[in-house]
């Protein structure tokens, strides 16, 4: 994945509220692999410092000077909207205030498109990077939400090269209950057939997952045991099964926001430097 970012060519992430040491070690070692260059707006003294403490150099990296964080992240979201930066990097901030500057109707970087979560998993127990969504957006999504969220995400690892993904619709059970919502529409958006991917759902974690749990219930299935894809059916399924992955399954992770005129890289503050890296880098890819 960081061998494909470094081959796209000159990105430029505008990182808001910058003055963090995890989201600038992310950002040096973006760098010196030759993923993005950094343009890093907020209080610059304080940046420096901590660059400086932590050993890391920056002087490569443009800097705007802006303490006030609010400020900071409509100078970095301005970059992004006016094409200088191709994608925007969440610093030391409040999630609600960056997208509050990212969606701003006259200054910001919305669309008509639904905004929605992807991540990426290196697992040791799966044999390929597996991806989901949405595990931060949206809370509980219309069928018409999850339809769009599925397109995002689709158009996003098209982006990355990955033709036709094998996307899993995942539920609790692998049969359509009618008192479970989530298992009717799962069976109509697979009636849609979505372009450019493969759908299949509902299905249960396990049968997405591995091929030996389709054959021992008997499913036939052209995504079950080599999904690339997850769709959760709400946010606290994504959420759960996001961070059940991340520190019980030891899986390295990142993640983007798609929807925007362009991706806004939007981890949580408590995430590694490791994490914010592959973030940077899905930003480049999709």
């Amino acid at each position: 994945m960081f061998e494909k970012a470094a081959n796209r060519g000159k990105s430029i992430v505008s990182v808001a509220a910058c003055a963090d040491l995890h989201v600038l070690e992310a950002c040096v070692h973006a760098f010196e692999k030759g993923l993005a260059g950094f343009i890093l707006v907020g209080d610059k003294i304080k940046t420096q410092k901590i660059a400086g403490e932590a050993g890391l150099n920056i002087s490569g990296f443009e800097m705007i000077d802006e303490p006030d964080d609010l400020l900071a992240c409509k100078k970095a979201v301005a970059l992004v909207a006016d094409g200088t930066a191709t994608a925007l990097m969440k610093g030391l901030i409040d999630t609600s205030v960056i997208m509050r500057a990212a969606l701003d109707r006259e200054t910001g970087i919305r669309t008509n498109r639904k905004l929605s979560h992807i991540a990426a998993f290196e697992l040791p127990t799966y044999h390929k990077l597996l991806f989901l969504t949405d595990a931060a957006i949206n809370i509980a999504p219309t069928i018409e939400d999850k339809t769009q969220i599925i397109e995002n995400a689709v158009e996003a690892l098209n982006n990355m090269g990955i033709v036709a993904p094998k996307t899993a619709l995942l539920a609790a059970k692998e049969k359509v209950d009618e008192k479970m919502p989530a298992t009717l529409e799962w069976a109509e958006i697979v009636k849609m057939q979505l372009p450019n991917c493969i759908t299949d759902g509902p299905l249960a974690l396990d049968n997405a997952i591995s091929k030996e749990a389709c054959e021992i219930k008997g499913i036939d299935s052209p995504v079950g045991g080599d999904a690339d894809l997850l769709v959760a059916p709400d946010i606290e399924a994504g959420n759960v099964l996001y961070k059940a992955l991340a520190f019980l399954a030891n899986a390295r992770c990142g993640g983007v926001v798609l929807g925007a005129k362009r991706p806004i890289v939007l981890t949580s503050r408590a995430d590694s430097a490791d994490s914010k890296l592959i973030s940077i880098a899905l930003s480049v890819l999709f």
